[in-house]
């Protein structure tokens, strides 16, 4: 999460681990902090409260909820957004949210270069999972169906599938996958009319620049509380792609490689020609 923090002017020092945990620890240590704030939960982060020994805020990750969401289709999550209950934990400290949503600092050295003058619509095609990202074949119809520019937004592991996208039509779609670094991409986010992305991180990202998105849904969905998150007063669309009537969605907190089901339905019943007239929706909202 190096590159998510390191422009972020609110935080006054940075102690990232690497490899060595016993390495970080010592080095914590050299610090008289009042508190830890712990929002990841895990037995790395549960050895460096041990290890330290000061008071500890953190939240609650709705475990046993989420499994009987994915694994039984029972819903028992609190209505309250993952971002909202990080802030809930908090509160000892007097925090309150200030409607204001989430933040994305960009460094001040990125530059990129200025695409389709008239604008664009950022795709993501990436996800860290599969069962969270749209066939080839259903990104394939989906940028010939949309009559705007495109910009292909993607790591390394897309930049094959981001080749193949953009010969559907190499004038109006450019392929950036495996080009930027996430700030380049995240830059090229902020440049955008419209962004369309799986459950992925630039999708927050696109909301923390207010920008119109569509979410595509596949094995994650909003019942997990991890809906694109809004300023309280934003004019920002937002357009929840996700297939009705699933009775095995969702199926993972994370995303798996492969369906559990084997039909993928989720994704492959995915309505195209509704997200097609989101983006021309939100394409003329612009223009007013």
């Amino acid at each position: 999460m190096r590159a998510v923090t390191e422009a972020n002017p609110y935080i006054d020092q940075f102690h990232y681990f690497d490899t060595d945990l016993s390495a970080t620890i010592h080095e914590l240590k050299r610090y008289s902090f009042d508190y830890i704030i712990d929002l990841h939960k895990n037995l790395r982060s549960f050895r460096i409260r041990l290890a330290l020994g000061v008071p500890v805020l953190t939240y609650d990750k709705l475990s046993m909820e989420k499994f009987l969401l994915t694994q039984f289709q029972v819903n028992r999550m609190a209505d309250r957004h993952i971002s909202l209950r990080s802030l809930d934990a908090l509160a000892p400290l007097g925090v309150v949210y200030d409607g204001k949503g989430l933040d994305y600092f960009i460094p001040t050295n990125i530059s990129i270069p200025a695409l389709f003058p008239e604008g664009f619509v950022a795709l993501v095609i990436g996800a860290s999972y599969a069962t969270k990202k749209l066939p080839l074949e259903s990104l394939k119809r989906l940028v010939k169906l949309i009559p705007h520019p495109i910009v292909l937004i993607g790591g390394p592991e897309e930049k094959e599938d981001g080749v193949e996208l953009a010969l559907v039509d190499p004038d109006r779609i450019i392929n950036t996958c495996g080009t930027y670094s996430l700030h380049e991409s995240a830059a090229m986010v902020r440049n955008a009319r419209v962004v369309i992305s799986h459950d992925t991180g630039m999708l927050y990202i696109a909301c923390a620049f207010e920008k119109n998105v569509i979410a595509i849904w596949g094995a994650t969905s909003p019942a997990l509380q991890v809906e694109p998150f809004m300023p309280d007063h934003s004019k920002a669309r937002v357009f929840q792609a996700i297939v009705p009537n699933l009775t095995c969605q969702p199926c993972s907190n994370f995303g798996t490689n492969t369906c559990p089901k084997g039909h993928f339905n989720c994704m492959k019943q995915q309505d195209l020609l509704e997200i097609v007239r989101q983006v021309g929706e939100m394409w003329s909202a612009q223009d007013h």
